[in-house]
């Protein structure tokens, strides 16, 4: 029985037809004559149907970077023959421009510490490069996976350099999609400031308030969140590229251990520094513990707000019913006329993801063992996972929810006036025991607060409107 999913597709290594023999060190192995990739990746795909996933796109991205600016490094300082380190450049850019689908294939989840993945973009670069020198996939006579397109690395700095590539370059749509969703929820504080309406803590009527100040809350807290995001990408900007297998630079000239790094800067455009201590950035993984952290926090927020609204919205007739949201699909394949609040809940359900995810990030990031870290590619697969799916939720809850959303003033007013907890924002002017008694008023009879104040004669009518209103409702302390 199979677990994988049934519409993944990998591609195989035993399919029908043309085939060619590469060797390596377990020995033989056929692979499809027009197959971009080679013997590693064949035996990855055997080896590693788990997840029914592929690298993430973004991981993709960032191998094919690192092996382009390695390949500058190593031309650089002379020690990669200019004509194949053009080829291989050029390879690099036609798999960056999606023209090389089978960089990538190997699934997200792998054994190896991310050796698959590596000598998966490896074999295609070389091919490719093979082929624009005049030769064949699988000759490797004119560009060599390893001898070319590998040369002066290891799995163990490529891999996790990879992670931090994308990570940043994921770590910044998000930031962006939090600043629209800050503005969002600033335009409806604004929108909704003139809207008084009950305040609630632990689901009791509470002290007025109005609608815009609870939306100026959600804006801080996602201002918050893309502050966090904005800052936490400095933990990802040292990397160890150039440290190979463990941290020292084995095999690895120093001319080039100097370069690579500032190539691979100028490459991505992001602000990159090689670590001070290669042997450290090599063997720890809990940098990316503390980006998951932020993301968690990022997951929490969403989850609230999210929460909050389906809850303001309830109803709409026989709930709290003080917003509208959005009506986006029908809602019951049974009850005529039902809409859900389903974007709050599709939002809820990607927060808890990258809840459980961070999870399973800080089991990766642990189980690191002396040298190296096996279990990269699951901390890589959670962590990229996260920061698409927040992305995506703040987009989704952005656009398809919260710059839609209405403002219901008559049931936030009725609602109000209904409570006797409107009571406290009279406790200044009426005293304490005034209070209880009006409260004891409209609990017993029904009434309206203003109407048992103006009953017991403890304000006159303006008074009342000006205590009640929603300049009250927000100004900061008690004025004079």
């Amino acid at each position: 029985m199979s677990f994988v999913d049934a519409t993944y597709q990998p591609h195989t290594p035993e399919c029908p037809g043309e085939v060619r023999v590469e060797r390596d060190l377990l020995g033989e192995k056929a692979v499809p004559a027009s197959a971009a990739y080679g013997i590693h990746t064949a035996r990855a795909l055997e080896n590693f149907p788990l997840s029914g996933r592929h690298l993430h796109p973004e991981l993709t991205r960032a191998l094919l970077m690192v092996k382009r600016s390695c390949a500058r490094a190593n031309m650089e300082t002379g020690h990669l023959p200019p004509h194949v380190g053009e080829a291989v450049l050029a390879a690099c850019d036609e798999a960056l421009d999606g023209l090389l689908p089978d960089a990538g294939i190997t699934d997200a989840l792998q054994g190896g510490a991310g050796t698959s993945a590596n000598m998966n973009v490896n074999e295609v670069l070389a091919n490719r490069a093979e082929e624009i020198l005049g030769g064949r996939p699988g000759e490797y006579a004119r560009a060599h996976p390893i001898h070319h397109v590998n040369l002066h690395q290891s799995t163990n700095d490529v891999f996790p350099t990879a992670i931090k590539v994308a990570g940043i370059t994921l770590l910044r749509r998000l930031e962006k999609s939090l600043a629209a969703l800050q503005t969002a929820f600033q335009d409806k504080e604004r929108e909704f400031a003139g809207v008084v309406k009950m305040g609630r803590t632990q689901l009791q009527d509470a002290c007025p308030i109005t609608l815009g100040a609870g939306f100026s809350a959600y804006a801080e807290a996602v201002s918050r969140d893309r502050w966090r995001v904005f800052k936490c990408e400095e933990r990802l900007r040292v990397v160890n590229l150039g440290g190979t297998a463990v941290g020292t630079g084995i095999t690895a000239p120093r001319e080039y251990i100097f370069l690579v790094v500032e190539k691979l800067r100028e490459d991505t455009g992001l602000g990159l520094s090689r670590a001070e201590n290669l042997v450290d950035a090599t063997q720890n993984a809990d940098c990316f513990v503390e980006v998951s952290g932020i993301l968690k926090a990022v997951a929490v927020n969403l989850f609230k707000i999210s929460s909050d609204l389906r809850l303001l919205a309830s109803g709409p007739r026989a709930g709290l019913g003080e917003i509208a949201l959005p009506e986006v699909q029908a809602g019951s394949s049974i009850m005529p006329g039902k809409v859900n609040p389903v974007i709050c809940e599709a939002v809820g359900q990607a927060a808890l993801r990258v809840m459980a995810l961070d999870g399973l990030v800080a089991s990766a990031a642990m189980s690191g063992q002396l040298e190296l870290n096996a279990f990269l590619p699951l901390l890589a697969d959670a962590l990229l996972e996260s920061l698409s799916l927040l992305g995506a939720a703040c987009e989704l809850f952005r656009t398809r929810c919260v710059e839609g959303i209405m403002a219901d003033a008559a049931a936030c007013e009725e609602h109000v006036h209904r409570s006797w907890a409107t009571v406290v924002a009279l406790v200044p002017a009426i005293g304490y025991e005034a209070a209880v008694e009006v409260a004891r008023q409209v609990r017993e009879t029904g009434i309206t607060v203003p109407q048992a104040v103006l009953e017991q004669g403890l304000l006159t009518a303006p008074e009342l409107r000006r205590l009640l209103s929603a300049e009250a409702m927000t100004v900061l302390g008690q004025g004079r």
